[in-house]
Parts: structure tokens; C-alpha cells; sequence
């Protein structure tokens, strides 16, 4: 072998043995990070007549959905091993079951995960074949008619006590514990004020009270003259009236000037903080009685109490009726959401279903047909303006 083709075999080796050193030096290469999971945004809906006659309840309603979205976001909750935040979609349905329903396509069309609403029985029963249809479920914190979670769809709850409830018992009362002889019914046609009253005629007769009138007006009167002459002449002891404080305000009003004595009653429609208002001074002290479909009573009271308090602080409003209602509804849904590690309605609502969840308005359990176990009633009345309870029943 020539020197130089020695050399150049040498030179060859020496750089081939290089080559392993470095390879042998070179560390590992670090397995790739893990992307990390995506975030997920949640629709969650709410509707409500936050405009018309009684806004109040509407406003009231959709500002306890935005105090509960605000909790669950500033909890960093995660659904599924993701990052998720929850967003309220709120519509408003003017106490109007055309336009709930045309809330409710909205929704649906938005793709929504889930409803919260409506507060009046006649938006939401007509809402709920579309929410069923499109498969999403819907928990209203207010509507009372039975009908409701009566129509066979598995994804519609509610998480107040039914109008058989609330209404039979008031019934029971007016005749048990305010003695009245004679019973006047007027009822506003609306499903919720037709239905209550029908309920609250039929307690009386089970408590061997007597009807003595059945008269009706509609949710946007004004003037009651005509039927309360007429049932002046019965002598009521007791008139019950099923609708909303908008039209029992004024309906006290004409009561006084036509010098009929006889107490009011009605259900969690007039039940409200507004109610004093809108009666001016045709309200006396003991003179109305009504039943809010809910109620906490010994330690659970702190819970309803501090959330009255928060409300007040952050809205500046007092709480109407069913604020803290919505808020453990959008609690309850979100939850069963992240329990299931989904917001696909079909994934989700086996979770809903089982539901057992201690909120500010008690403990929410629902039953096969979607109505809340064991549901409440606060029977009220009113003195200087202001509501005092006078039991919570079960």
C-alpha cells in the first residue's frame, strides 16, 4: 500500500470513529409535550318576559342565570378533562307564547346545550315540544300548570312545586284558616291563571267551602268594574284571583273603591315585592294572601338569605320571586353537565335526571316525570307594605 492511499485509509477510520463518538454523546430527543386540551365554550339559555307588564319578574329571572353563569365561570370548572365556559343566551318572550316560541327556535337555531325558562306556563308549554323536538333540555324555575312536565318529554323539569299543590292548598286555606264562607273565582285565561284557579275552586270544595261566582278578565286589563259589581252582590268572604301582580294591583284598587271588604287571595303570580306598589293604597294590612311555589325554612334560610344579600349588592334590586330559582336551575344543569363530561343534551341528561343537588332554594331531586321531590310553598301575607311568611308547607 502506497503511503498516501495509507494515509487516506487512516484519515478515514479516524473520522468514521469520530462520527460514533458524537452520535453515542448526543442526548435523547425529549418526547413532545401533550397538546393541551382545547377550550370549550357552553350555551346555556334563558328566557323571560323582560319587557311588558311584568318585566320585573322577566329582569328579576334573567339576573339570577347571569349571577349564576358569573360563579361557575369564576370557578374554573372543566368538563371532559377541558377547560369550559359557560355563556347565557338570554331572550326575552314578553309573557307571550307566540313570541316564546319564536324565542325558543332562536335558541335552538343557536345551538344552544340547554334552557333555563320560561317563567309564564303559557310560553313555556308551547316552548317545550320545541325544545323537545330539538332535543335539548329545559328546566323552567316558575311555570306552575301541571300540563307542563305532564306531555310525556324526557328532557322537561322544573324546580317549584305544580299548580295541583299550590293551588289545592290555598284552597284548603281559605276555608280552613280564614273561615270564608262564600268563594269568588276570577281567573286572567292565561294557562297559568286558569290553571291555578281551577286548582285553588277545587281545594275549596274538597274543604266543603262554596263557590259563589266564577268570573275571568285578561292579563292586560285595566278595568274590572263590571265583574267585580257582579260578585259584589254574592258577598264573597274570600276573591281569588289567578294571574299576576300587574293586574291584581289595580284590580285592589277598584276592589276598595267599590267597598268590597273581602280578602284577596292568589298564587305566586301576585306574591311579589312590586304587588304594595301597584295596589297604592287599595291594600290593607292582612288583606292578601298568596303562596309562593317554594320555600326554605330553618338552616336552609341562611343559605336563601346570604344569596338575597348578594343579589341585592350586585343588581341593586330586591329579589321578586324566582331569581335564586334560576340560579340553582343554571347551577343544576352545568352541573350535570360537568359531571357527565359533556354538553351534548344526549349525554348530559342521564346526569340531570339524577340530580340531587342542595341549592339556596333547598334540596333538587326530580321525580320520573320531571317535577321537583317533596317541592314547597311559602303562604304569605302582607303588613306596612311588606311580605311576611307565614308558614312554609310541604
Amino acid at each position: 500500500m502506497q503511503l498516501n492511499t495509507k494515509l487516506a485509509v487512516i484519515a478515514a477510520a479516524v473520522a468514521l470513529a469520530a462520527c460514533g463518538k458524537k452520535e453515542e454523546a448526543a442526548p435523547a430527543a425529549a418526547p413532545a409535550a401533550a397538546p393541551a386540551a382545547a377550550a370549550q365554550v357552553v350555551k346555556i339559555g334563558h328566557v323571560g318576559p323582560t319587557s311588558g307588564a311584568i318585566a320585573h319578574f322577566g329582569k328579576d329571572n334573567e339576573n339570577g342565570a347571569k349571577m349564576a353563569i358569573e360563579e361557575l365561570n369564576a370557578a374554573g370548572l372543566t368538563m371532559g378533562g377541558a377547560p369550559v365556559t359557560f355563556e347565557l343566551l338570554a331572550e326575552d318572550d314578553a309573557a307571550d307564547p307566540k313570541q316564546g316560541t319564536a324565542a325558543a327556535t332562536k335558541l335552538v337555531d343557536a345551538k344552544v346545550a340547554g334552557v333555563i325558562g320560561h317563567l309564564n306556563s303559557g310560553t313555556t308549554i308551547p316552548a317545550s315540544q320545541i325544545y323537545n323536538d330539538a332535543g335539548i333540555p329545559q328546566i323552567s324555575p316558575s311555570a306552575t300548570n301541571p300540563k307542563y312536565t305532564r306531555q310525556g318529554y324526557t328532557g322537561a323539569f322544573r324546580v317549584v312545586a305544580d299548580d295541583v299543590h299550590l293551588g289545592g292548598t290555598l284552597g284548603k286555606y281559605a276555608v280552613e284558616t280564614l273561615k270564608a264562607a262564600n268563594v269568588a273565582v276570577i281567573d286572567d285565561r292565561t294557562a297559568y291563571g286558569q290553571g291555578v284557579a281551577d286548582e285553588f275552586e277545587k281545594g275549596v270544595i274538597a274543604a266543603g267551602g262554596k263557590v259563589v261566582g266564577r268570573e275571568f278578565t285578561n292579563d292586560k286589563a285595566t278595568d274590572f268594574n263590571a265583574i267585580l259589581t257582579t260578585l259584589k252582590a254574592k258577598k264573597p268572604d274570600v276573591v281569588f284571583f289567578g294571574g299576576m301582580d300587574a293586574v291584581a294591583g289595580p284590580m285592589l284598587k277598584q276592589m276598595k273603591q267599590l267597598g268590597i271588604n273581602a280578602k284577596l287571595m292568589g298564587g305566586d303570580g301576585i306574591c311579589t315585592s312590586e304587588l304594595p306598589k301597584l295596589a297604592g293604597d287599595g291594600m290593607a294590612d292582612d288583606q292578601v294572601f298568596c303562596a309562593e311555589a317554594g320555600g326554605v325554612e330553618g338552616e336552609e334560610k341562611v343559605g336563601m338569605d346570604k344569596f338575597r344579600t348578594d343579589f341585592k349588592a350586585k343588581f341593586n334590586a330586591d329579589v321578586q320571586v324566582y331569581a335564586p330559582y334560576v340560579y340553582d336551575a343554571v347551577k343544576v344543569m352545568a352541573n350535570a353537565m360537568v359531571a357527565a363530561g359533556s354538553a351534548d343534551p344526549k349525554v348530559y341528561l342521564p346526569a340531570l335526571k339524577a340530580t340531587n343537588y342542595k341549592g339556596v332554594t333547598g334540596n333538587i331531586a326530580f321525580d320520573e316525570k320531571g317535577d321537583i321531590k317533596n317541592g314547597a310553598l311559602t303562604l304569605m301575607t302582607y303588613k306596612g307594605g311588606q311580605r311576611t311568611t307565614l308558614a312554609v308547607i310541604r
